[in-house]
Order: structure tokens, then C-alpha cells, then sequence
């Protein structure tokens, strides 16, 4: 595969994803509410992944339609997820703090501190995408491909079934203060991260099929992100203090990648 192609492509879905984040940003500020970005976030990397594939339609293989199809059903699947549990509850707990932190300053720090933060984020995230666009060998599916969407479909299945799950478990009023612990949420503490984070590697097989070996930065990036800064990290820190039953749960139950409970000690 042509480094140079892929830069010169890349960087096409780059300005696309900048202009997009400017217009998301204009809207925050109708709006008042800089949380939108994270209903985008999904839906940004599916406009990633058909711009680049409407630039390569000359060198069309049937990888390209893999790579832009299973985007786009995790893309969608995830910026509807965000907007049905966002909606009518204003903006996040998390913008709303950095917003009273930075008072009138903020319309124009919230460009920068999230909008463009995530746009170049999204940007880097998303070269498996355009990687697997170009033309490279071999141009039709092999056993790779096949693995790659296995991979994909068990991250799949574990994102949307735990966030199914977990919608309803907190629709129910029963469940108020309760600890949701059956159905894949027995097997991880965080089936809807470990999800996010198969699937990433399974877009980047995807792209090591095609020769693009070196956007293996694309999947740690994601899995380090949802581990360690704004996933798991982040949750476990206030649901071990506030959750009751929650550190007996963390002793029996892997906290990311699937498994088997543990016996209580």
C-alpha cells in the first residue's frame, strides 16, 4: 500500500471532519450544549468512512464495502444509543462542569477543548477506515477478512447487548440502587467498552489485510482511551464509592475483556 495515497486520502477525511466539527460546534452554541459532540461521535467516523470510499470508487473491492458497511451499522447504532439516553436531560454533567468553571470564556474554549480535541481524535482513530479504502493485495476477501468480522461481530454483540441491557435495567424503578450483574454485564463489568474496543480491532484486520499494518496505532489508542481515561477508569472510581454491592461485583467479575465469574473468596 501507498503511504503517500493514504495521506493525501487521509487527509481529505481530515478537513471533512474539521469542517463538521466547526458546523457541530456553531450548533453547541444555538444549542447551549457542548454534550452534542458526543452524539456525533459515532456518526463521525461513518461520514469518515464513506468520504473515503466516494474518493476511491475507482478501485472499488468488495473490502471496501466491508469496511464502510460495518462502520456505518456500529456508527449509527452507537449515535442513536447516545441520543435516546441524552435526550431531554440537557447537557452532560461533564460539559456542564467545565462550562460554570470557565463562565462567559467558554463559547469559544469549548471549540478547542472538545470539538477540535475530538475532531483530530476522531481523525487519528479513523485511518483503519481510510486505510482499508485504498487499492492493496489482495483485492478480494480472504481468511482475514472473515476474522475480522468475527472479531467485529463479538465486539458488536457486547456493545449493544449491554447497553440494551442497562437501558431497561434502569428503566424499571425496582432497580433503583440496585446493581445490574446477569445477562453479559456477569461476564465484564464493562461489556458496551470491551465491545467498542473489538471491534476497533476488528476494523484495523481489516486494514492489515489491505497492508496497512502500521494503523495498528488506530485500536490501542481506542482500548487505552476506554480503559484508562474516559471508560473504565472513570466509572469505576465513583460506582466502587457509591454502588452498593459493587466491590463484591468487581471481586467475581473481569472488568474488561470477557470471562467466566470468579467463585466469591
Amino acid at each position: 500500500m501507498d503511504f503517500v495515497n493514504f495521506l493525501q486520502l487521509h487527509s481529505r477525511v481530515g478537513l471533512i471532519i474539521l469542517t463538521l466539527m466547526a458546523v457541530l460546534w456553531l450548533i453547541s452554541l444555538l444549542l447551549k450544549d457542548s454534550s452534542i459532540v458526543d452524539i456525533f461521535w459515532g456518526t463521525g467516523f461513518v461520514i469518515s468512512a464513506w468520504t473515503a470510499f466516494l474518493l476511491t470508487t475507482s478501485t472499488l473491492t468488495p473490502r471496501h464495502w466491508l469496511i464502510a458497511i460495518l462502520t456505518t451499522i456500529w456508527g449509527l447504532r452507537l449515535s442513536t444509543h447516545i441520543f435516546l439516553r441524552n435526550m431531554g436531560r440537557g447537557e452532560d454533567f461533564r460539559y456542564a462542569k467545565w462550562r460554570a468553571e470557565n463562565g462567559k470564556s467558554w463559547w469559544w474554549k469549548s471549540f478547542f477543548k472538545v470539538f477540535l480535541t475530538q475532531g483530530i481524535l476522531m481523525w487519528i482513530i479513523a485511518s483503519p477506515l481510510t486505510a482499508s479504502q485504498l487499492p492493496g493485495q489482495p483485492d478480494k476477501l480472504i481468511w482475514l477478512d472473515f476474522v475480522a468480522i468475527l472479531v467485529w461481530a463479538i465486539g458488536f454483540f457486547f456493545e449493544a447487548m449491554g447497553d440494551l441491557q442497562l437501558t431497561r435495567f434502569r428503566a424499571n424503578p425496582a432497580n433503583k440502587g440496585k446493581l445490574l450483574n446477569y445477562g453479559v454485564w456477569r461476564y465484564t463489568r464493562h461489556p458496551n467498552y470491551f465491545g467498542d474496543s473489538a471491534q476497533w480491532w476488528g476494523y484495523y484486520l481489516v486494514a492489515l489485510t489491505a497492508g496497512a499494518w502500521w494503523v495498528i496505532f488506530s485500536p490501542l489508542i481506542m482500548t487505552y482511551l476506554l480503559v484508562n481515561v474516559s471508560g473504565v477508569a472513570l466509572l469505576e472510581k465513583s460506582m466502587k464509592a457509591e454502588k452498593p454491592g459493587y466491590k463484591e461485583y468487581m471481586e467475581t467479575t473481569n472488568a474488561f475483556v470477557p470471562w467466566f465469574p470468579k467463585k466469591k473468596s
